[in-house]
């Protein structure tokens, strides 16, 4: 069988061509659903080992969402820790509750601005994070893990967050959806604070980040970042905003943390 030759300035006009649309390809098909595991330690003996997901954004892929929750129950967490925006649309909040209400480790969470913005009524969040042994946490506080977890969950409605009450005898975490929110700490001090609303960008290019993120985000985009008030850990979501189904070097991710 003989082969055409093909010359180098074809061969290379024709990967330039072929890239982006492998890229978008992935993009649009592969990473958005492509779930990542992480794993983050603050302790050299941790004594208390949960998960932390985020902006689940449901829109109807019951599917997926059913593989978000198998994973986290394959991972068997102390409690897990859920830090806003259930969905986007009102239509879809039982449908999300009826898929989340099969996680089978006790479920705090805080509500996102989408839940916000969609006017859900909170009633059957509550419910459903309660029937899990969890809480959905309306700034207030828990003391978990036979008290030795003091989990403080604060919600987006006020502009600058009250002081809380520390329990210098527990881990103090703080979830919350704003990362940014935590420079309106003052001089709390926490071991931990988790957020999400960033996305982590949903398209991040290498050597440069994240194209674009949302306000209350600003320099905290995703991942760890250390601050005034302890650390924060900021996941990039399971979820995608309407209108932007793309992710790009920023998979949905479950993040597995030690402490």
């Amino acid at each position: 069988m003989k082969f055409q030759k093909i010359s180098r300035r074809k061969f290379i006009a024709s990967v330039l061509l072929a890239t982006p649309c492998a890229v978008l390809g992935e993009a649009k098909l592969v990473e958005p659903t492509w779930l990542k595991i992480r794993h983050q330690r603050f302790s050299d003996k941790p004594a208390h080992r949960f998960v932390h997901f985020s902006d689940l954004h449901h829109k109807g892929d019951c599917g997926y969402l059913e593989s978000v929750v198998k994973t986290i129950n394959t991972l068997a967490p102390d409690f897990v820790c859920f830090t806003g925006d259930i969905m986007e649309q009102e239509g879809f909040l039982m449908e999300a509750l009826g898929i989340l209400s099969g996680i089978k480790s006790p479920m705090f969470g805080v509500p996102g601005n989408h839940d916000y913005w969609s006017k859900i009524s909170f009633e059957p969040v509550s419910k459903c994070f309660a029937a899990t042994g969890g809480a959905w946490l309306l700034d207030e506080r828990r003391e978990i893990a036979g008290g030795k977890v003091n989990l403080v969950g604060v919600t987006c409605s006020r502009a600058n967050q009250a002081e809380v009450a520390l329990n210098p005898r527990a881990k103090n975490i703080l979830i919350m959806h704003y990362p940014a929110w935590v420079k309106k700490l003052g001089d709390q001090k926490f071991d931990l604070m988790l957020a999400g609303h960033s996305h982590g960008g949903q398209v991040r290019l290498p050597f440069y980040g994240a194209v674009v993120v949302p306000f209350s985000v600003d320099e905290y985009d995703m991942g760890l970042f250390q601050t005034p008030a302890g650390p924060l850990y900021v996941n990039p979501g399971i979820g995608y905003l309407s209108g932007f189904d793309f992710r790009f070097n920023c998979r949905p991710e479950i993040t597995v943390i030690e402490i």
